[in-house]
């Protein structure tokens, strides 16, 4: 193993002052409209997974998955970006957007394209998905192509399972407009009173806790099913005796779930956050769905009632929520899904043949071990870890940060076991995890309770660095087994989320990640580290200084390069960064899941630069940095995106990749991710992103998932002939 004595940047000990006045001066070479906006850039991410849905060469259960992604994922963009958006403009707060642009502005031009994509979406079901299903034997069935015995079948179900749970609010002079809860399916019913004559309005909710498909039992290898919506809305009168059921249609409302907490203004976050939690469920609306055949006299109603604007509001054909999708995930077809692939074992993980039994700790002594998920398996590397640590007598300590985890965590249980058994255990849970608030919440009084050490992380900052430190006794010494990845310590995530994670032993990491969990639970401010980059202190100057070498690299004619693999590139001062660097003949390469603001390919100015995005069965996840350092490659892993709040506002954590045949294997899929034969999306200079997936003589391309997961086998199946 290489050792290293500080943090070889190979950039000296440069003034941070002349650094910084030679970045500002070359900004003024670089164009005013240089960036793509943010907003539009994340709804165009949302276009390629509605792209997946649409394409008829994916298995058909996993295209009405992937339109059950669009649309959760359309969910959490209006709930806290176009939310954002909304109370800047609100309170006053308009500054500009990264592209110079008024919020006002952005928001119209959002809202134009979001309606475009949801309508998209609503085709994309109704005319592809849907009858692709049908084809398959899954039918998506309406009322009224039921014959009788199906239909008197299905109103004994809603009888007995369905009208029991249901509760319809009645809306007149002693009965207020009642609150619609945000994301809820619910129908807008006018109903006329038998004896007085009068319209009356009422809202029915449909139960969440109803699976939204009803299954028609019946004869035959298909199987059919009915909107749970569709059965309410058939059985109305039962609901309303004594009414005329006029009208009835489904709506949905949005509402503004995004979070503010000022944790220097309260003493308890616990308690802070559980009054915000209750706040969330109250946020003003931001989005009204209604069915397209809804009359003007029910939305008229809603838009008033509910104080939302026309622009809000998104008239769609067919069914509305279609989360519901990924109730189908229960069908039992593997045939209409991605081949199933079982995790493999990482090969330094694998257990001994004498005893059947894997050591860890004894792997990791030998070399560093670097996994990769779903590839290799969660649960026989990281949870094993924990797992060995809890377990094992010589094991002091075991420090580690908790971002999101499952409900049935085996990590949590672990980190439980092991104060149980006396160890000393600092967990650092992060309750401030979008949409896992609550969740984090109930795991941190739990650990508390087991005796574990619970802290939450340092004021105004989250949390979201990816570490484990094991502290264990050997001959006498202290010896730090770490982990250091570029995801959630969550198993079940873990199964569709593309990560690294690097276990060390190395004792500059060890050192590194005690430093870092010091500053994170007492008040110790960390100036330094050796083979690690840390924000918000360090990783964005790191960087910087790194990005600026290979710029400086190009220019004197030595190799030069830059690649850079992460969620969203929004950052200007990175991308000036890589502008800069592009002018002077860097080949620069970003392979980004989500939103770019990069311009690539723009004359003068990014010449040099290629995007790349990929989307397929799994999520890709894992952080990348990797530079060319005039042959002498540096790459990094870890878990901080190019984004204001990553780089300035949170704890994220980069560890440097030093073993040889590690560093192939990051090149290696980044040199197969970056080629014109892999299936990808290429970014244009525009903002436009252009699906190449088949070559010119009609063949598919490469799915780098796909290569990937046999790359794998192969490793395993060699390793098991020898």
């Amino acid at each position: 193993m290489m050792e290293h004595d500080v943090l070889d940047t190979g950039l000296g000990d440069a003034d941070d002052d002349d650094f910084d006045e030679a970045v500002e001066a070359e900004d003024d070479q670089l164009p005013d409209h240089r960036y793509l906006d943010r907003e539009v850039s994340w709804l165009a991410f949302n276009q390629r997974v509605l792209e997946l849905a649409e394409d008829p060469a994916v298995p058909v259960l996993e295209r009405a998955n992937f339109l059950a992604i669009f649309a959760s994922n359309l969910d959490e963009f209006f709930m806290v970006r176009v939310a954002g958006l909304k109370r800047r403009i609100v309170t006053g707060l308009a500054v500009p957007t990264n592209v110079g642009r008024a919020p006002l502005d952005v928001l119209a031009d959002i809202s134009a394209e979001a309606h475009r994509l949801q309508l998209r979406h609503a085709a994309a079901w109704t005319e592809k998905v849907r009858p692709a299903l049908a084809e398959a034997g899954i039918e998506v069935v309406s009322w009224d192509s039921l014959d009788e015995e199906t239909a008197a079948r299905l109103t004994e179900y809603f009888q007995r399972n369905v009208f029991p749970v249901l509760m319809p609010l009645a809306v007149d002079p002693a009965h207020p407009f009642p609150y619609i809860s945000g994301l809820s399916l619910n129908l807008a019913i006018r109903i006329r009173n038998a004896r007085t004559g009068r319209q009356e309005f009422a809202r029915l909710k449909v139960p969440p806790m109803l699976p939204r498909f009803v299954e028609i039992w019946g004869e035959g290898s298909g199987v059919r099913y009915l909107p749970l919506e569709e059965l309410i809305s058939n059985h109305l009168e039962d609901l309303f005796p004594g009414m005329e059921v006029l009208d009835h249609h489904a709506f949905r409302l949005t509402r503004n779930e995004d979070m503010t907490i000022e944790e220097d203004e309260t003493e308890n976050l616990i308690q802070a956050l559980e009054a915000e939690l209750l706040r969330r469920r109250f946020g003003p609306p931001i989005r009204l769905e209604i069915t397209e055949d809804m009359d003007d006299v029910t939305r008229s109603l809603l838009l008033s009632e509910l104080d939302i604007t026309e622009q809000e509001v998104y008239r769609l054909p067919g069914a509305l929520d279609l989360r519901g999708l990924f109730d189908l995930s229960r069908i039992d077809r593997p045939d209409l899904r991605y081949p199933p692939h079982v995790p493999r074992t990482a090969l330094p993980f694998a257990p001994a043949e004498q005893n059947g039994r894997a050591d860890l700790f004894g792997a990791i002594r030998k070399a560093d071990v670097l996994v990769h998920h779903p590839y290799e398996s969660f649960a026989t590397s990281v949870q094993a870890f924990l797992e060995q640590a809890a377990r094992d007598p010589h094991v002091l300590a075991i420090k580690q940060t908790l971002y999101r985890t499952s409900g049935d965590s085996p990590i949590v249980q672990a980190l439980i076991d092991a104060a149980e058994a006396g160890k000393q255990v600092l967990a650092l849970v992060e309750v401030k995890a979008r949409f896992d608030e609550a969740n984090n919440i109930v795991w941190a009084r739990k650990l508390e309770k087991a005796g574990v050490h619970v802290v939450y992380g340092l004021v105004g900052l989250k949390t979201h660095c990816k570490l484990a430190l094991v502290i264990r006794e050997e001959e006498g010494r202290l010896r730090h087994y770490s982990h250091v990845g570029t995801g959630n310590y969550n198993p079940k995530t873990s199964r569709i989320y593309e990560d690294f994670g690097l276990f060390t032993v190395d004792d500059q990491v060890g050192r590194d990640l005690t430093r870092l969990f010091n500053e994170l639970s007492g008040y110790a401010i960390e100036k330094k580290f050796k083979r690690l980059l840390v924000a918000p202190l360090h990783l964005r100057k790191g960087l910087l200084r790194h990005i600026d070498k290979e710029r400086r690299n190009a220019l004197e004619g030595k190799p030069s390069g830059v690649r850079i693999k992460v969620n969203s590139m929004v950052d200007e001062e990175i991308i000036d960064a890589l502008y800069r660097a592009s002018q002077a003949g860097v080949p620069v390469e970003v392979w980004v899941r989500g939103i770019c603001s990069i311009k690539p390919g723009v004359p003068g100015m990014s010449e040099t630069i290629t995007v790349r995005s990929i989307l397929g069965r799994y999520l890709e996840h894992s952080r990348i940095f990797s530079f060319e350092n005039d042959g002498d490659r540096q790459i990094y892993i870890g878990s901080a995106d190019m984004m204001h709040r990553n780089l300035d506002r949170r704890v994220e954590a980069l560890v440097r990749v030093v073993d040889e045949i590690q560093l192939s294997e990051l090149t290696a899929l980044f040199d197969l991710a970056m080629d014109d034969g892999t299936s990808s999306w290429h970014l244009g200079s525009e903002g436009e992103w252009t699906r190449h997936s088949v070559a010119a003589d009609g063949t598919a391309l490469i799915d780098l998932q796909e290569h990937t997961m046999s790359r794998v086998q192969r490793k395993r199946r060699t390793r098991t002939a020898r």
